[in-house]
């Protein structure tokens, strides 16, 4: 007899913990999660908390948690055996798609290897959400991550983004740990041509949202705090 091997299943999360889950994802995504007792998750005890709140079957001592470790590089093979075995297993994401600036990736590049059947998940994400929202190029655009920390550098790499959006004609987007966000929005505002778009998204399907495209010369006069929150930035210098 041939073992059915089963799927792994990618499952985006809320971008915000204020967020209603059955508003966030769709039903058949809900289901799913309902019914898969294997996840791979990048802290267990908000990924418990998520489980709790769509109503997984299974009770919480009998669910099977692997822990991804965003700051050490390791093999995550193991973690698939389960799925060898015949059970489908689903990698959820802290906040977002699973893949997309996090560790899921890793996970999906193994089961690929193993040829096991990935299947990704409609769900949040705040790339998508944001550009969506931006009024800037969705054609041609860039995610960078975090930029660099040291501002030296930091204002080097804004000079940087800024000429390639004019050149390509192509939106920019990067992201900042919460409690720097203001560190970066001065320097973006310090650094950038006054007619520079900047389009912010903060706290993404949550009460408190924010989302606003505006000049470089127009954020200067009203600047949001943004500590704390989280947020997605986007430079456009369209031709």
């Amino acid at each position: 007899m041939i073992l059915m091997k089963g799927k792994i299943y990618l499952i985006p999360t809320p971008l915000n913990e204020d967020a209603a889950i059955t508003a966030s994802l769709p039903q058949h995504v809900l289901h799913i999660c309902q019914n898969i007792r294997y996840y791979i998750v990048e802290n267990e005890k908000t990924a418990r908390k998520f489980l709790k709140q769509v109503e997984v079957k299974y009770p919480q001592n009998q669910l099977v948690i692997y822990i991804l470790d965003k700051h050490h590089q390791k093999d995550y093979s193991s973690f698939l055996k389960d799925a060898e075995e015949g059970n489908d297993m689903a990698v959820l994401s802290e906040a977002g798609c699973p893949g997309i600036a996090d560790p899921g990736a890793d996970i999906v590049q193994i089961a690929h290897r193993k040829q096991l059947k990935v299947v990704p998940l409609v769900g949040p994400s705040s790339i998508t959400l944001s550009l969506m929202a931006s009024g800037f190029n969705g054609q041609s655009f860039t995610f960078h991550g975090y930029l660099p920390i040291d501002k030296a550098a930091r204002s080097k790499k804004i000079q940087e983004l800024e000429r390639l959006s004019e050149k390509l004609d192509q939106t920019q987007l990067f992201i900042e740990t919460p409690f720097r966000n203001n560190s970066l929005m001065d320097d973006l505002l310090r650094t950038c041509k006054p007619g520079t778009r900047l389009s912010v998204s903060c706290d993404l399907t949550g009460e408190t949202e924010l989302i606003a495209s505006q000049t470089i010369a127009q954020w200067k006069k009203e600047k949001p705090d943004l500590h704390k929150r989280p947020a997605i930035f986007l430079l456009y210098k369209g031709v």
